[in-house]
C-alpha cells in the first residue's frame, strides 16, 4: 500500500523541498496544503497533489482530513519570518497557534484515526541563554525572545500536551537556520544572496546590512528536510528534536563567503531598517539527541548552498520571480 504524506502549508520554501524528498525517497503519495493562490505554482511545480485549505477555518480542516485520511502528516504553515513578527504580532499568533490549535483538534476529532504527526518549532524558541551556554539541549528552558518565537513554544507545548493527553502520534521538530535555494529575501542568507546576485547583473556593488556581530547555526534545508522525514517514522512521540549542524558561524563571515564566491568587489553599508529589536550573540543546535534517534548528520557544506542559493537568484531574477 502506499502511503500518503499531507503538507500542511507546504507551498513555501521547506514546503517544496520536502515534497522532492518524500516522493523521491520513500515513494509516497503527496498532497500540500495551501491558500487558493497557490494553487497554480504547486500544480505547475508537479511536486504533489494541491488541496485548498486555510487553517483558521477548523471544519475545513476536519473535512479534508476526513476526505484523505494521511498516514503522515508535516505541519508546516506558518507565519516564518522574525521580522514580519514584530510587525504582525497578532497575525504571527493567529497563524501560528490558533492554526496548530485548530489541526491537532481537528486530527483528534476523527474517529479511528491516527496518523503520524510532525510539528515543526524553531531553534528560536530558546531565545536568551543561560551564562555560558551557547550549544543548547532540548532540555534548556526556552526565554522566547520575539513574537515568532513565543507562538512557536507555545505550538511546541501544545504538541507536547495533545500527544500525552490524547495519545496521539506528535513528534516535535526544533530546526535551527535552514537555508538553501528558494528561499525568501526576507531570510539573511537568501537576502545577501539577492544583493549579490543583483550585483553581478550590473547593480551597484553596495550590500545592506544589519548586524554582523551574531552567530548562528546554519543547515541546507536539503539536510534538514531528510531529517523530518526520518523523524516522522522514528521519533518518539511527545518528544523534541535539534536539527542543525552543531556548529556556528557568524553573520559577517557567511557574508565573506558569499562575496568571496561571487568574485566581486562590493561595498557592505549597515542598514538600521535591518536590525532586530532583540538579538542574541551565539546559539547552536546539541543534536545528541537527533542522532541517538536517527542515523543522521549534515551533507551538503556551507560553501555549496552558497553557491546553489546565488545561482537560484540569478535564475530568479532573470526570470523576474521574486
Amino acid at each position: 500500500m502506499i502511503m500518503k504524506a499531507m503538507l500542511i502549508g507546504g507551498a513555501g520554501f521547506v514546503g517544496k523541498h520536502l515534497a522532492i524528498y518524500l516522493a523521491n525517497t520513500y515513494g509516497w503519495e503527496i498532497v500540500i496544503t495551501g491558500l487558493p493562490e497557490e494553487q497554480e505554482a504547486i500544480t505547475r511545480s508537479n511536486l504533489g497533489r494541491f488541496a485548498p485549505l486555510n487553517i483558521l477555518e477548523r471544519e475545513q480542516i476536519q473535512a479534508l482530513l476526513e476526505q484523505e485520511r494521511p498516514n503522515y502528516i508535516f505541519h508546516l504553515a506558518a507565519q516564518s519570518s522574525v521580522a514580519v513578527s514584530w510587525k504582525s504580532p497578532q497575525t504571527t499568533i493567529d497563524v501560528n497557534i490558533k492554526g496548530c490549535a485548530n489541526l491537532l483538534d481537528a486530527i483528534r476529532s476523527i474517529d479511528i484515526y491516527d496518523p503520524k504527526i510532525l510539528l515543526i518549532g524553531s531553534g528560536e524558541e530558546y531565545g536568551r541563554l543561560p551564562e555560558g551556554i551557547c550549544v543548547v539541549p532540548e532540555t534548556t528552558v526556552p526565554c522566547p525572545g520575539n513574537p515568532y518565537a513565543m507562538t512557536k513554544a507555545a505550538q511546541t507545548m501544545l504538541g507536547q500536551l495533545y500527544a500525552h493527553a490524547y495519545r496521539m502520534h506528535i513528534v516535535l521538530a526544533r530546526p535551527f537556520n535552514h537555508i538553501g535555494p528558494g528561499q525568501m529575501s526576507g531570510f539573511v542568507v537568501s537576502d545577501f544572496c539577492k544583493q549579490v546576485a543583483e550585483i553581478m547583473n550590473g547593480k551597484e556593488p553596495i550590500v545592506r546590512v544589519g548586524n554582523l556581530t551574531a552567530f548562528r547555526d546554519f543547515t541546507d534545508v536539503r539536510d534538514v528536510v531528510r531529517a523530518y522525514g526520518m523523524l516522522i517514522q522514528h521519533g518518539t512521540p511527545g518528544e523534541i528534536y535539534n536539527i542543525g549542524s552543531g556548529v556556528v558561524i557568524s553573520i559577517q563571515a557567511l557574508l565573506e563567503k558569499i562575496i568571496q564566491q561571487s568574485g566581486l568587489s562590493i561595498t557592505v553599508q549597515h542598514d538600521p531598517q535591518k536590525f532586530r529589536p532583540v538579538d542574541y550573540p551565539s546559539i547552536a543546535a546539541d543534536i545528541t539527541k537527533l542522532q541517538h534517534t536517527i542515523d543522521w548528520k549534515p551533507e551538503i557544506s556551507l560553501e555549496r548552498t552558497i553557491a546553489d542559493t546565488l545561482t537560484d537568484w540569478q535564475i530568479r531574477l532573470k526570470n523576474h520571480v521574486e
